[in-house]
């Protein structure tokens, strides 16, 4: 039982290998089929294969049945709480989750939540700030004894995160940050909202990761309903729409005009096809104009007939940039369902056809699958042209 970004090579590791070790070689022997779970994001899939062995208890991962190896988390919550990797349970003042699988994906994992919910990670904490206060990523209680009261409800949300309860710990950051406006403390507010938009990020955004436990399929079912859910949408809007099974994105990402790129990434059935994204080096503006550059992606990728048509056509941006896609439209004479989605408050910008173009500003709840889907895809396409364009800036400062 393991996870691996690359199946296929993963698998083909057990058989092109020829230094493997006498439990590798049984369990290959011993081998009738390969199952497979498909989830969304590293951090489902660290949390689910730690359940899943604690669970199941398979022969093989002999590392989680041995007691000499796995590690555990150690949460100590007296009289300060601090968060450590242990081998052994000895604690009494202490939680303890795991087992995991590897120190190093343990390690990774407490690196992302760290930046969400600061800890401290030594026994003895030294009576000054220490350097990782400095960078956000340890609370420092004996310097700043009055964030204490803080700090054990971050303790709380982390540990909740870890055992799988991602749900959870952003309603109650939401009800923290709903307190917080209400009393007119903004900063404190936006302190949360940066949390929330954090654990966003590091989980893309997806759901509890333990119903992939009890419906394998979990993943495919939920694209599904999200295909589903912004088709529904559009048509309540007025966009004819027959099906969505590709959906294209597009982004532009520069610094005042300089080494500007565009990304266009594709969805199909509502799944990521990397295999057609394509990147768009701008040649034409060299001075900062985000419209002009959209409206230079456009006109390119309106030329490529080699290329497959798209059902929907997605651009990363406001009334301002899908106006300039429209201008494309009529002056190459092309028709195609294009909608903007703004980064304010995740508006769906939906252009209206009358005498004159006109838009409406459709603002769902950010829980609703269309809309997971819809931000999902504007997030890979900025990905995808910051890459781009921070390769072209590297080769522009021959670095």
């Amino acid at each position: 039982m393991g996870k691996a970004r690359d199946l296929k090579k993963r698998v083909s590791s057990y058989f092109s290998n020829k230094d493997l070790s006498t439990k590798t070689l049984k369990l290959i022997s011993e081998a009738k089929f390969i199952d497979r779970i498909i989830v969304a994001s590293e951090i489902e899939a660290f949390l689910l294969e730690s359940n899943l062995i604690k669970k199941h208890k398979p022969i093989y991962n002999v590392r989680l049945i041995d007691d000499k190896s796995f590690p555990y988390l150690e949460i100590n919550k007296k009289p300060i709480p601090y968060i450590i990797l242990a081998r052994k349970r000895e604690n009494k003042n202490a939680v303890y989750l795991g087992p995991y699988t590897t120190v190093s994906d343990l390690k990774i994992v407490l690196r992302l939540l760290r930046r969400i919910f600061p800890f401290q990670s030594v026994k003895n904490h030294p009576n000054r700030r220490c350097l990782y206060s400095h960078i956000g990523l340890c609370p420092c209680i004996p310097a700043f004894p009055d964030k204490l009261s803080e700090y054990k409800k971050d303790i709380k949300k982390l540990i909740s995160f870890l055992k799988g309860d991602v749900g959870r710990v952003v309603r109650e950051l939401k009800s923290e940050q709903e307190n917080f406006v209400a009393s007119e403390e903004f900063e404190k507010a936006g302190e949360i909202q940066r949390k929330i938009e954090k654990i966003g990020y590091i989980t893309s955004e997806t759901y509890d990761p333990f119903k992939y436990e009890e419906k394998p399929d979990f993943y495919f079912e939920r694209i599904r309903a999200e295909v589903n859910s912004l088709r529904e949408i559009l048509i309540k809007y007025g966009i004819r729409i027959e099906t969505l099974h590709r959906i294209e994105c597009y982004d532009i990402s520069n610094i005042q005009g300089k080494n500007a790129t565009g990304s266009m990434v594709v969805f199909t059935d509502g799944d990521s096809n990397k295999n057609e994204y394509r990147k768009f080096r701008i040649k034409f503006k060299k001075t900062p104009d985000d419209f002009e550059m959209m409206r230079e992606v456009i006109r390119r990728r309106i030329n490529r007939s080699d290329w497959e048509d798209a059902d929907l056509m997605v651009i990363d941006g406001g009334r301002g940039q899908v106006s300039a896609v429209l201008q494309v439209f009529a002056e190459q004479k092309f028709e195609k369902p294009v909608i903007g989605l703004a980064k304010r408050e995740e508006r769906i910008i939906i252009p209206v056809r009358t005498s004159h173009t006109e838009f409406l500003e459709v603002k769902l709840p950010k829980s609703t699958p269309g809309v997971n889907l819809l931000r999902r895809i504007r997030d890979e396409a900025h990905r995808f042209a910051l890459a781009y364009h921070k390769i072209l800036r590297k080769k522009a400062l021959n670095i």
